[in-house]
């Protein structure tokens, strides 16, 4: 059997980022969507941090008006849970979060909890799928992981190749890769689907792309970043022919 089409989600955190820091109106999220939508991408993903360092609450209304499909990333909190309720996105994927990170360092633990707060999470997700909220975690590729994830109730697993990318190039890209391949096809296994994302860029993402049974890739600040030099429909198609040629 033929392996299907790799699904693109584009996050615009640093889109957004841009707009936030300046109090500015610009640059239009809205006008972000449709580029993005026409250059292909299959969702539109964004994280709404609790410290708002750059999606705000209103720009997320904004683009859940516009964009045809919302994957919102957020962390596991009260607050959060209550937002993505209001919001109704397609998708919410459930990430780690410290105030102190420049960006997400790794997945959730949903292994090594306390009988409370793996209680909390299976609720959450209980009450985001009544809403026909399909919910993914965020996690490390590791078996036990994705147990836990399939046992919480999960739809989805989002997995976490930052470490595949801060290795790639060196010896232990192999060994980090391998984990990511093992992982993917054991999730696919027990039913459920499965996404990556984290650090991926044109140089990194070809080895990504030949990993059977992988669904989406989500993938953000590489992107905006060549945006810069040859514009946001451009960059996104560029990334979109090397998944679509990497057979």
């Amino acid at each position: 059997m033929s392996k299907s089409r790799i699904r693109l989600g584009v996050n615009l955190d640093h889109i957004a980022f841009i707009k936030k820091s300046r109090d500015t109106r610009y640059p239009n999220l809205s006008d972000a969507v449709h580029i993005s939508e026409n250059a292909g991408a299959d969702l539109i993903t964004i994280h709404l941090r609790e410290d708002r360092r750059h999606i705000q609450e209103s720009d997320a209304y904004e683009i859940r008006k516009c964009a045809k499909v919302v994957n919102l990333e957020m962390a596991n909190t009260f607050e959060m849970i209550k937002f993505a309720m209001d919001l109704k996105p397609d998708y919410v994927c459930l990430v780690p979060e410290k105030r102190e990170e420049k960006t997400t360092e790794g997945g959730l633990n949903v292994v090594n909890i306390n009988a409370a707060d793996q209680k909390f999470l299976k609720n959450n997700i209980e009450n985001l799928k009544s809403l026909n909220i399909k919910v993914s975690l965020f996690i490390n590729p590791d078996i036990q992981d994705i147990e836990q994830s399939k046992l919480l109730g999960a739809d989805i697993v989002e997995l976490h190749t930052g470490t595949y990318a801060n290795t790639f190039g060196t010896d232990a890209e192999e060994k980090e890769y391998e984990k990511l391949k093992i992982a993917a096809k054991y999730a696919d296994e027990i039913g459920l689907v499965v996404n990556a994302g984290h650090g991926l860029n044109y140089e990194n993402i070809g080895r990504i792309c030949k990993i059977q049974n992988l669904n989406e890739l989500n993938i953000g600040h590489s992107i905006i970043a060549d945006a810069v030099f040859i514009g946001l429909k451009d960059a996104i198609g560029k990334i979109i022919r090397i998944i679509n040629n990497c057979d």
